[in-house]
């Protein structure tokens, strides 16, 4: 989990300042301002782990020590690190989607309300964990889709940022639709199946490719799943039909997968071994997959590494965090920016979908909604603790998987989509308007 420190040192400034002058709370929304070119839907992800991270950060006495030695906060009152610092809690109040929710451009993820010194320094960490898995589920909600109901399996742990990011990928990526994870770490850590093969490594340690196969089959018995594209991908298939092995799966790494998945299948159902499964994995990511579906490719099932754990097409979300209201001597004043690009919507908000007319609307959260509309933002915690019990990521994972798909077609489709309809109340354009032109 990230610490007190995951912050950034303006924030820490900030907070400084905020104490010192007795501000009161604010209100800050966290959401995209633009969706990335190859995304048409973002998927809402690192809630839970964002919570948690709330109701559980301090500032321990190392870090306290560490940040009187800063430059920069040399000069500020001891009482700062004695008295607020040393007893720092988040005590604020956080409205959110559920994770797994289809979400748009403009749309808030999550809003928190807390003084403003709280709200500061944990803006960063919240934006990481935020930002990062909504990014990442986002892409494994569009791997699942491809997959077209075969199992996708999320392998990209070594081409991760990390072994941190690795581990919280392999969760965003459950939720977003993926069905197992090769991560030990992850699938210990929130639940999630587990699944893994054998490397080129095990093959080429052996004099014989049929020896190496029968090692490992006698090992691991049904969970064995042969690797067979190490010299030549039709000869290994046929040695293992003619060695009387009965894998319950072999994978296929390289070359052109559609093709020799055809032939592997041939190979093995001539020799009978029609139930043993042919997964793909090396490069793949949504577009490869739908492709090999598109054509009939006998593939039961995908392994998916650098592309999804690293969502190399949209690597980064211009995810934000606005401060859209602030208490001013008892009275909440509703804030609102009028930059170029970057103009922000003032007030607490709520975001209504309308699903059997396939559209949105963000609007103030006291405000009556659309008729037929769904609110999608709700209070998950209060004075720093959260309201209710986390919910399990299957469940969540279930729960995106239906939204995903209750969304318009043309929206949901890889190539061109079309764009989701997000419209913006009256109330809330006459509350912003008024704001920026204080």
């Amino acid at each position: 989990m990230p610490t007190a420190l995951s912050t950034d040192l303006y924030e820490v400034t900030m907070a400084a300042g905020f104490v010192e002058a007795g501000h009161g709370r604010g209100t800050f929304d966290l959401y995209v301002r633009t969706l990335p070119e190859t995304r048409s839907f973002l998927v809402a992800a690192g809630l839970e782990p964002a919570l948690a991270h709330l109701e559980a950060v301090r500032f321990t006495a190392a870090e306290v020590a560490y940040l009187r030695s800063v430059p920069a906060l040399a000069g500020l009152p001891a009482a700062f690190f004695d008295d607020y610092l040393a007893r720092f809690r988040f005590t604020g109040e956080v409205w959110a989607m559920a994770e797994g929710t289809p979400v748009f451009a403009n749309e808030p993820i999550l809003s928190v309300t807390a003084p403003l010194a709280e709200a500061q320094i944990v803006e960063t960490a919240v934006l990481a964990i935020v930002g990062f898995q909504t990014s990442i589920a986002s892409k494994a909600a569009r791997v699942a889709a491809a997959a077209a109901g075969r199992p996708a399996i999320e392998f990209g742990g070594r081409r991760a940022h990390g072994t941190e990011a690795a581990m919280w990928a392999a969760r965003a990526a459950f939720l977003g639709g993926c069905d197992a994870t090769s991560n030990l770490d992850a699938g210990r850590a929130f639940d999630i199946p587990v699944s893994g093969t054998m490397a080129h490594s095990w093959v080429m340690a052996h004099d014989d490719e049929l020896e190496a196969f029968r090692r490992y089959a006698d090992r691991f018995g049904e969970h064995a799943v042969l690797l067979l594209d190490t010299y030549d991908t039709c000869a290994a298939a046929r040695r293992v039909v003619s060695s009387g092995l009965t894998p319950a799966a072999v994978r296929l790494d390289s070359g052109d997968l559609g093709a020799l998945s055809r032939d592997v299948r041939g190979i093995l159902d001539g020799g009978g071994l029609r139930g043993t499964r042919i997964l793909v994995s090396g490069d793949l990511d949504e577009h490869r997959i739908a492709a090999l579906v598109a054509g009939g490719a006998p593939v039961d099932g995908f392994g998916v590494g650098t592309a999804l754990s690293t969502s190399n097409d949209a690597p980064a979300l211009g995810v934000v965090y606005k401060l859209a209201e602030v208490e001013r001597a008892g009275s909440w004043v509703p804030t609102a920016k009028s930059s170029p690009g970057k103009a922000t919507w003032a007030g607490r908000k709520q975001v209504w979908r309308m699903r059997a007319e396939g559209r949105d609307r963000v609007g103030l959260r006291d405000e009556r909604g659309p008729s037929g509309g769904h609110g999608l933002l709700h209070c998950v915690m209060r004075d720093g603790t959260r309201v209710g019990d986390a919910p399990a990521l299957a469940d969540r994972r279930a729960a995106c998987l239906e939204a995903v798909a209750g969304l318009p077609a043309g929206v949901r489709r890889l190539e061109d989509p079309l764009g989701y309809q997000v419209e913006v109340s009256d109330a809330l354009r006459a509350l912003s308007k008024a704001a920026m032109t204080r």
